[in-house]
């Protein structure tokens, strides 16, 4: 019989592994939304590098391939983000609202078209996985944003021209640059996330296998008030969720009800699944008011001339 030490281990060895797609994407909205662009896009991106890490591998049988590939793929997907949103002044939000809906869609024909089916790529082997690389990247990646946030000459351009992006140029920033840099980075750490869904824990990418997690990586960076170890911490409890919800599927309980033994009750599926959205939900009703954004979030430069 398993006891409770082995019991917790397997919890917690859960929750990060769950954790960590929500981490690696929060951290990549952190950079984006600091330097004053809203990233809605977290998902598409996730699913361009889901996608791109899959059918790499599969080519050509190295995840390391896979995964420098999907850095690429999700560094391409923000620059087309970036361009709308800080050369032609987009609207932030439709913007990434628009890469999220073609992502869900251009995997799928791509897939088509390569593999001869829409719904997956092919199965990857065991050995051309890597289910521990992304953690270690993620988790470091929290002290590393820490670092350069606050110790660097790049960190403190970076949070100046999310606050006050006049007062930055003023003294020689250049916030398009900044805005740039800010947002490939995003892409490139939400596509990590995404590779490490299709070739960290599972073996190949199914359509739309991001299930929302972008948009629970945008609420755990909100709860986290754009911090990185706050963040990071609002990720582990999104990744204890999910790990609950998935302990508590097909189990059954045995309890009293008005003096009457009900055995052999199972909760229904349908409703554990929704208990990780539900908590996002939560978390934005009760959280958004008392988490101040950065300044100049979703507000386009305009530069004086």
């Amino acid at each position: 019989m398993t006891d409770f030490s082995d019991l917790a281990l397997i919890f917690l060895a859960s929750t990060i592994r769950l954790a960590t797609p929500l981490l690696l994407a929060a951290l990549g909205g952190m950079y984006s939304e600091r330097a004053g662009v809203i990233n809605i896009a977290l998902e598409g991106l996730m699913l361009a590098g889901a996608f791109t890490a899959a059918a790499m591998t599969h080519w050509a049988g190295s995840p390391f391939v896979g995964l420098l590939s999907a850095v690429v793929a999700g560094a391409a997907v923000a620059m087309v983000h970036a361009v709308a949103c800080i050369r032609f002044k987009a609207d932030q939000v439709v913007s990434g609202t628009a890469i999220n809906i073609l992502m869900v869609g251009v995997p799928a024909m791509l897939s088509g078209a390569f593999f001869l089916s829409s719904g997956s790529t092919p199965s990857i082997p065991k050995e051309n996985l890597i289910p521990w690389t992304p953690i270690v990247i993620g988790f470091a990646m929290v002290a590393v944003s820490w670092y350069v946030l606050f110790r660097t000459p790049f960190g403190l351009r970076l949070r100046a021209v999310g606050e006050n992006p006049e007062a930055a140029d003023a003294a020689g920033v250049s916030v398009t640059r900044v805005r740039y840099t800010a947002v490939l980075l995003s892409g490139a750490l939400a596509a990590i996330g995404g590779a490490y869904l299709s070739i960290g824990q599972s073996s190949l990418f199914t359509r739309n296998m991001t299930a929302g997690r972008g948009f629970i990586a945008l609420a755990a960076l909100i709860f986290g008030k754009w911090r990185p170890v706050p963040t990071m911490l609002a990720c582990l409890l999104f990744g204890a969720t999910e790990a609950l919800t998935i302990q508590l599927q097909g189990r059954h309980y045995t309890f009293n009800l008005l003096g009457l033994r009900v055995t052999d009750w199972e909760i229904p599926n349908q409703f554990v699944q929704i208990i990780p959205y539900v908590l996002t939900i939560v978390v934005l009703a009760g959280f958004i008011g008392t988490s101040r954004a950065p300044r100049a979030l979703g507000i386009p430069y305009l530069k004086e001339k």
